[in-house]
């Protein structure tokens, strides 16, 4: 232990031993997590049987399979054709042209009299190439010599015809059968058989498919079709292959897909773990780098390097069907641990901590949702908070024992809180096992505090407030030590420290040890109790003693002190302040009687030995040690006459440079000053003389 805190001193500011601890943290997390953020691989070939059921550890997309299915929805989308109403205008039009045409031909014919070959040149010059395929010579020069009246009649029933057929939708597929059509609409015509057969011929040719390919709209039906497929996913926890199955072609695809091959060698889980540890570590790498030494951040390491071993310990334990062990692991005691030796905010840090890496470290167990555990995350966090927050005030044993019942108690709340949000139908006995558990956590997070934290006391040699309460007991043995044999010394010294008590309170200093410190500051007036004033009832030896023997006696009860300390084993900080409280202040009664006397001394033989007040604690503790002497030694003190004092003993420590080595500032020793007054003005009030005692006196009187 001694080596420990030897190597912890002289280390404590030292950035290389702050990094290596940091470089620890990170590595004992990084390598206990990975093993269970880790997937686990398999061992096996294309048509190999499984030896076992294997399930999908995550949810991921089957890109391929999606795409199988966006294909087969898109091929079976028909193409979509857009009709045209414009091809019905346009093929009336032309057939209309055509009797038109025809007509005109003959009337400049008939008016030139011009030969028949003229008239069919004539047309042809006029019509599309292609319309003299769809009728012979002969027909052609038949129509050219109808009658304007057959003609004009032929042009009605034509347009007509190509007018009603092509306002419906005609496809490629239907064009023999509109033609049809149109011809059956000019079987009634009022026209020669021959000349009939002739217009039904070009009707026919005028109708044409009026629908047309959209490659835009059927394009965009497929896309949104496409877009209504669902994506193919392997849920996590779906049962990929069973016991005794066929490893297929799709299986094994699927099996790649979720990395559980061992031929798969994915960096993905390393770079998402570092990340994570990185984050977890940044506010430890921000608290202990601004405001702790490297004691309290080796203290902090080993107390989360225990809670991480013990989580792994119980991790280990045979799982049942539907519990699991999570819900055991006391998390409670690091929060406490860390709560009584390093403070508050650095207790809800660590239960933030543990609380992830216990869901990252069983997260394998019954009703893992993904990587992280949520509800075991959210039990873990509780569970160490409300240990941290039950510990806020009068920190002892007992109080430890009681945080861990309080810490019990909330784990079973929760637990059925858990149970019946999600409406699980537990048999009796999986729900006692779960309260069961939550009761031996909390239990277990009160034995494991109370047994971890005198060894931690001993090896970081940390004063906490729980062993400071301990040290305060009057049951002490040195308090009864000073009790019994200098019971004036054990009055001043209880006057003391309520005086550096409200003191240091109210500069944000540590009441508790300055008050438990001024308990045993004069324990060295126990071994010569006589010679100090406070327990003299009869005399006062220093009357038959030379100047410089009874300096002697006074200076030696600092030793005296110190030496007691160390034999019980007290404390480091409270043998400072004993040590300390005198610093190297001048004796001065008896320096200015040996002056007196002989005419020359050498002031430092007078002086304590010092050191002098390294601490705002022990500056306090100085200062109001020899306020209440000073005080208590006035006959009739008032409140002007104890605030004159309480200043002049201030001044005179500034003076004497007493307070050059402590960090207390002016503004802080105001406060203290005006804390002094107000606590001996609250002891020596004025009283009330009673009716018996004004009696008394005018009787002797």
């Amino acid at each position: 232990m001694e080596r420990i805190r030897f190597f912890l001193k002289h280390t404590s500011r030292v950035r290389f031993v702050r990094y290596l601890l940091f470089l620890f943290l990170g590595l004992m997390l990084f390598s206990v997590l990975y093993w269970h953020v880790k997937p686990r691989q398999y061992e096996l070939r294309l048509f190999d049987v499984a030896k076992e059921t294997i399930r999908s550890p995550i949810t991921i997309e089957d890109k391929e399979a999606t795409e199988r299915l966006k294909e087969e929805a898109a091929n079976k989308v028909a193409d979509i054709y857009t009709l045209k109403k414009e091809y019905a205008e346009n093929r009336v039009d032309l057939i209309s042209s055509l009797f038109t045409a025809i007509v005109d031909i003959q009337e400049q014919a008939k008016r030139e009299n011009e030969v028949e070959t003229d008239m069919v040149g004539a047309l042809q010059e006029r019509l599309p190439p292609e319309w003299f395929s769809y009728l012979s010579a002969n027909e052609w020069e038949a129509l050219l010599h109808a009658a304007p009246e057959d003609i004009k009649t032929a042009k009605e029933a034509a347009v007509t015809a190509v007018h009603l057929i092509m306002r419906e939708r005609i496809t490629q597929e239907e064009l023999d059968r509109a033609r049809e059509k149109a011809a059956d609409e000019l079987k009634y015509a009022m026209l020669s058989p021959s000349l009939k057969e002739i217009v039904i011929k070009l009707t026919k040719q005028a109708v044409i498919p009026n629908v047309v390919y959209d490659r835009a709209a059927t394009e965009e039906k497929r896309r949104q079709v496409m877009d209504e497929v669902k994506p193919v996913k392997i849920l996590q926890g779906q049962v990929i292959v069973e016991e005794g199955q066929f490893i297929t072609n799709e299986i094994y695809h699927q099996l790649q897909l979720a990395g559980l091959l061992q031929n798969d060698h994915s960096f993905h889980p390393l770079i998402g773990l570092s990340m994570l540890v990185l984050l977890l570590l940044s506010p430890l790498v921000y608290y202990f780098g601004r405001e702790r030494t490297n004691t309290d951040l080796f203290l902090f390491t080993t107390i989360f390097t225990i809670t991480m071993l013990i989580m792994e310990l119980v991790r280990l334990l045979p799982q049942g069907d539907t519990v699991s062990t999570g819900y055991l692991v006391p998390i409670a005691f690091g929060t406490m641990l860390v709560r009584i030796l390093l403070g508050e905010r650095i207790a809800i840090m660590t239960a933030i901590l543990c609380a992830v890496c216990g869901s990252l470290m069983f997260n394998e167990e019954i009703g893992a949702n993904g990587t992280v555990q949520v509800s075991l995350a959210i039990y873990l966090l509780t569970s160490g908070l409300a240990g941290s927050f039950f510990l806020h005030q009068q920190l002892r044993k007992a109080k430890i024992w009681q945080a861990g019942l309080f810490v019990a108690f909330i784990n079973m709340v929760l637990i059925l809180a858990m149970i019946l949000l999600k409406n699980g139908h537990y048999s009796l006995s999986e729900i006692g096992m779960f309260l069961l558990m939550a009761l031996a956590s909390g239990i277990f997070s009160a034995i494991l505090t109370i047994g971890l934290l005198p060894m931690l006391e001993a090896a970081f040699g940390i004063l906490s407030s729980i062993r400071l309460i301990e040290l305060s007991n009057p049951n002490h043995p040195l308090l009864r030590k000073i009790l019994i044999e200098a019971p004036g010394t054990y009055h001043h010294s209880i006057m003391v420290a309520n005086l550096a008590e409200a003191a240091c309170e109210a500069i944000g200093a540590n009441g508790l040890l300055a008050r438990v410190a001024c308990y045993y500051h004069d324990i060295g007036k126990t071994k010569r109790p006589r010679y100090f004033i406070e327990n003299q009832i009869s005399g006062n030896p220093h009357d038959h003693l030379s100047p410089q023997l009874s300096k002697n006696i006074i200076l030696a009860h600092v030793a005296d002190g110190v030496a007691i300390l160390k034999k019980h084993r007290m404390p480091k900080e409270i043998i400072d302040i004993a040590e300390q409280h005198h610093g190297t202040t001048l004796l001065k009664y008896f320096y200015h009687k040996a002056l007196e006397q002989t005419g020359f001394v050498l002031e430092e033989e007078f002086r304590y030995p010092g050191p002098k007040p390294q601490t705002k604690e022990a500056a306090i503790v100085s200062i109001a040690d020899s306020v209440e002497a000073a005080v208590r030694s006035l006959s009739s003190p008032s409140q002007e006459k104890i605030e004159k004092i309480v200043r002049a003993i201030i001044a005179d420590r500034l003076q004497d440079n007493q307070l050059n080595e402590c960090d207390i500032t002016l503004k802080e020793l105001e406060i203290v000053a005006r804390s002094f007054c107000e606590t001996l003005n609250g002891v020596f009030h004025s009283r009330i003389e009673y009716p018996e005692i004004r009696k008394e006196k005018v009787k002797h009187a």
